[in-house]
């Protein structure tokens, strides 16, 4: 889906850069406190985002969107919930969230390549695409709904990007991806 190298290569080769991928962190919730065969431990969740925020060096509050799982389910509030508890974020500062799921569904094994094009093309492009079908957010995240675009948005500041993928055999992963600003 993505070809990846160093910059130094991908510069004397004069390749079109994308997006970078500054930080990243892989675990696992061990299917305790909640975890399970298809559902992530919250607290496996929170580690592996702020280890993939460490990750990159940066600041909880420099993340600009999320591209999640959000789904219009009744795990979104769980979701929401881990990201703002993650990130120290309250709903006036939390950053815009989507679901690359939303629109074409859950592609199991596929589902977190097809998501990083999707965030890489995001973020080169400056805009969000929306989360279909999540119009009617569950109760518990009402005050985040302004968050979660519900229409294609422009977004030229998208600098960085988280992109996550929780749940099946309690795996979790978080990777952070920069706007390429070099020349």
């Amino acid at each position: 889906m993505l070809l990846l190298e160093d910059l130094e290569t991908a510069l004397d080769r004069g390749a079109r850069i994308y997006a970078e991928i500054v930080g990243g962190a892989v675990n696992s919730g061990g299917q305790r406190m909640g975890g399970s065969m298809t559902a992530p431990n919250p607290e496996g969740v929170k580690r592996c985002i702020r280890a993939a925020v460490a990750d990159a060096g940066i600041d909880f509050g420099e993340i600009d969107a999320i591209n999640g799982h959000l789904t219009a389910t009744y795990a979104d509030p769980i979701e929401v919930k881990n990201w703002a508890e993650a990130l120290e974020r309250t709903p006036d500062s939390f950053p815009y969230i989507n679901s690359t799921k939303s629109m074409i569904g859950h592609c199991l094994g596929a589902a977190g390549a097809i998501e990083c094009v999707a965030s890489v093309l995001q973020i080169y492009r400056g805009f969000l695409h929306p989360s279909i079908n999540s119009e009617d957010v569950h109760p518990e995240i009402t005050q985040f709904a302004a968050r979660i675009p519900q229409t294609c948005m422009e977004f030229p500041e998208l600098k960085y990007l988280a992109k996550a993928g929780f749940g099946f055999g309690d795996v979790n992963s978080c990777i952070i991806f920069k706007k390429w600003e070099g020349k």
